[in-house]
């Protein structure tokens, strides 16, 4: 049995299949989250600012509006652009989950799926979004670039920047080991937990994604050739 969540966190499932979308509430309703649902990309996009939830489990192949415009709207949209979301779909070619995740995904599951596995994949990305680890300084500044791990906020020359559950791992990771190369390896296991099917292209596309939202701290992340990135910058103080 699973343990259901603490804090009970709502999810919004999007899919215009009736059969997958009670199949998907069924599994998560029973580890214990709390599930609404939405049959097209409008819906969706309507009950996602009308609000909020903790992730967003959304199909590709919607009526009307496609799940990239929907995720592409969630995440030019202040009010929703740092949900977390699972792409669940029958697309199965490389292209269409590069460009999920290029466009701002948590994770890419295909159907058919294990519902033991959407579970697990839900639960790992709800991990990444609530969970900091245990520091004695609140807040890392490296040059512009600032971090508060206790509010998981990022301020770039004062300026807040909204960052996706993952991103914020991604950055969090990288900042703690500042100076030394991380490989992309390392990051699969420390951030995605190691997820099946998730591949080092992954991180690339995280990584541009979270350099162009840092501005003018997005050069802080170098690219280490064959093997990783690495964050540089003067030692962090506490705030």
């Amino acid at each position: 049995m699973n343990p259901v969540p603490p804090s009970a966190e709502r999810i919004l499932v999007v899919d215009d299949e009736p059969e997958i979308v009670a199949l998907v509430a069924y599994h998560l309703g029973k580890a214990g989250y709390r599930l609404a649902t939405a049959s097209t990309g409008q819906d969706a996009l309507e009950a996602a600012r009308r609000e909020r939830y903790s992730l967003i489990v959304l199909d590709l192949m919607l009526p009307g509006i496609s799940g990239f415009d929907v995720l592409e709207a969630l995440r030019g949209d202040e009010s929703t652009r740092d949900v977390a979301v699972l792409m669940l779909t029958a697309r199965r070619e490389e292209p269409d989950r590069i460009r999920g995740l290029s466009l701002g995904a948590d994770d890419y599951l295909t159907k058919p799926f294990s519902p033991a596995e959407l579970v697990l994949r839900v639960g790992a990305i709800l991990r990444r979004a609530g969970n900091t680890p245990p520091v004695s300084a609140d807040s890392i500044v490296i040059g512009p670039l600032r971090i508060d791990r206790a509010a998981m906020t990022v301020l770039v020359e004062d300026r807040p920047i909204e960052l996706t559950p993952t991103e914020f791992k991604l950055l969090m990771t990288l900042a703690e080991r500042r100076g030394r190369v991380q490989g992309r390896g390392h990051l699969l296991e420390t951030v995605w937990d190691a997820a099946p099917d998730i591949q080092t292209r992954t991180v690339d596309m995280h990584v541009q994604r979270l350099r162009t939202k840092l501005g003018a701290a997005g050069d802080l992340i170098e690219t280490v050739r064959g093997f990783g990135y690495r964050l540089r910058g003067p030692s962090p103080r506490g705030a």
